[in-house]
This record gives C-alpha cells, sequence and structure tokens, in this order.
C-alpha cells in the first residue's frame, strides 16, 4: 500500500499552479506550501499541474523549482516531479553515469532482465517452479564452477511470484536456501544483483527496510539512498516498508527519518511516509 495522503477536496490543478507561482515571488521560496502541495500530489495531478504553470507563465515548473529549492530537497522534489517511469529511467542512467559495471555475468543479468517481458500476476506454475529449482541446483551447488547462463535465465524470465516459490521450493528439495547458494556460487555484482533480485520477490517491504536502515546507521546519512528509496516507493508500497521496518528495529520508519533529517528535507520525506499508524 502506497502511504501518499491526498486531501479528501483537492484545490483545481490551476490553482495549485497559482499558488506555487506565489510562493516563487518575493524574497527566498516559500519552501512549506511547495512542500504542502506537490508531497500531497499523485503523478497525474502533478502532472497536470505542470501543464498548467507551462500554460500561465511560459515556464517550466521543474526549473522553476530547481532554480528555487536547493539542497537535500531540492534534490527530493525534482526527484518526485516526474512519472513513475520517467523517475526510474533517469535514476537508472544516474546510476550508469558513474562506474561502468565491467563484470560479464552482472551486464547480461541486467540487460536480460529488462529486455524480458514477463508475467507478473499472482499465479505459480508449480511444475515450472520444481524444475526451475532443480536447474539451479545443477547449475550451481551440484557441479564445479556456476553455469551463470541459467541463472541469468530463471533470475530475469520469472515473475516475482514465480522466483519467490523457486527459492521455497529449493529450500524444501535441497534443504539449503537459494540465497546461500547464491552467496556460494557467485561474487561481486552479480551476486549483488541476484540477492537484490531475490529478496524483492520474496519481501520487498523487507528488504527497502534494510536498505533504508543502513542509509541511516552510523555516522552521518546516505541522503540520495533515503530520497530514492522514499520517493520511488511513496506511491507503491511504503506502508508495507514502514510495516517491516518497524518488526525488525522496533523503531517507527518516521521516527529514525525524523532523527537523522532536518528542516524542508525532513518535513518532504515525512510527507511522503504519511502518518504513524499505532
Amino acid at each position: 500500500m502506497a502511504t501518499l495522503s491526498i486531501p479528501p477536496v483537492l484545490t483545481s490543478p490551476r490553482d495549485d499552479a497559482v499558488q506555487l507561482y506565489k510562493a516563487f515571488k518575493g524574497f527566498g521560496c516559500d519552501t512549506a506550501t511547495v512542500i504542502n502541495i506537490l508531497a500531497h500530489r499523485d503523478a497525474t495531478q502533478r502532472a497536470l499541474i505542470e501543464q498548467e504553470y507551462r500554460a500561465m507563465y511560459s515556464e517550466e515548473l521543474k526549473k522553476r523549482l530547481a532554480s528555487e529549492l536547493s539542497g537535500d530537497v531540492k534534490r527530493a522534489v525534482l526527484l518526485w516531479m516526474p512519472d513513475p517511469a520517467s523517475r526510474d529511467a533517469t535514476t537508472v542512467r544516474n546510476a550508469l553515469s558513474g562506474d561502468v559495471i565491467d563484470i560479464k555475468a552482472a551486464t547480461e543479468l541486467l540487460l536480460a532482465y529488462i529486455s524480458v517481458m514477463r508475467y507478473e500476476g499472482p499465479e505459480v506454475d508449480r511444475i515450472m517452479t520444481e524444475a526451475d529449482a532443480k536447474s539451479l541446483y545443477k547449475a550451481g551447488e551440484k557441479k564445479l564452477g556456476t553455469d551463470e547462463k541459467t541463472f541469468i535465465r530463471i533470475f530475469s524470465e520469472r515473475s516475482r511470484p514465480q522466483l519467490a516459490a523457486i527459492s521455497s521450493a529449493y529450500h524444501s528439495m535441497y534443504g539449503s536456501s537459494l540465497k546461500k547458494a547464491v552467496k556460494s556460487e557467485t561474487s561481486g555484482h552479480f551476486e549483488f544483483a541476484l540477492l537484490t533480485i531475490l529478496r524483492c520477490a520474496e519481501n520487498p517491504g523487507k528488504y527497502f527496510a534494510k536498505v533504508l536502515h543502513n542509509a541511516m546507521k552510523g555516522i552521518g546519512t546516505d541522503d540520495s539512498t533515503l530520497t530514492r528509496v522514499i520517493v520511488t516507493r511513496a506511491e507503491i508500497d511504503t506502508q508495507y516498508i514502514k510495516a517491516e521496518y518497524e518488526k525488525k528495529y522496533r523503531k517507527s520508519l518516521n521516527d529514525a527519518v525524523h532523527s537523522e533529517t532536518s528542516s524542508h528535507f525532513r518535513t518532504f520525506l515525512l510527507s511522503l511516509l504519511g502518518p504513524v499508524h499505532r
């Protein structure tokens, strides 16, 4: 479940555009008003606001936001504005602008994963599940060396429910977890990619809760990861992430974010997370 909170009675996109324009006028930016509007509008509503703003003021809202905001809240709001597909594409592009992943197996896996048209419904093929578990065992723990192509094929072609079922079948059939097999049979970026796909298939809420915890533990906060996860999941499943976070770390995600962030950045992230349900 998403945590995005939308007012029961919405102002029109045109009125929102007017209020944003007023927030930009004068000395400094009324960041609180910007957050109060944009953090409580879904992707479709944000797109309509952008259209109205462009029509009324002959400028792009994103460019104005970029010039009026600063620091972490600027990066968070600009990441929030696009529709989910455009946002994901930008995130991937930015990730690839850093160090190039020069590992053949990891690259093949990523290319296969984004190229394959997977069935993503809830149904699971039990016969295929056992066959895939057997194939993974033969490709890894049973042989000397690792048949990486088999791991790539199954991990890229199977739906999340199917992959979760394969993991369960693997444990039942061979007495050890598929995660342990991946860890023992692969390494580096390839291992990390396989484990990430598997963990997201089994329990995405638990996976992202751990990512957020790691981003906030220790000295300093990984604001980039914190922003990326909360912004990209707010319209999808943040309620589940919050539940898993509190279950594992005995502290609400809201409280953790409150203690590790400050100012308008904190306000924006907490607005996306919604209230704490006790």
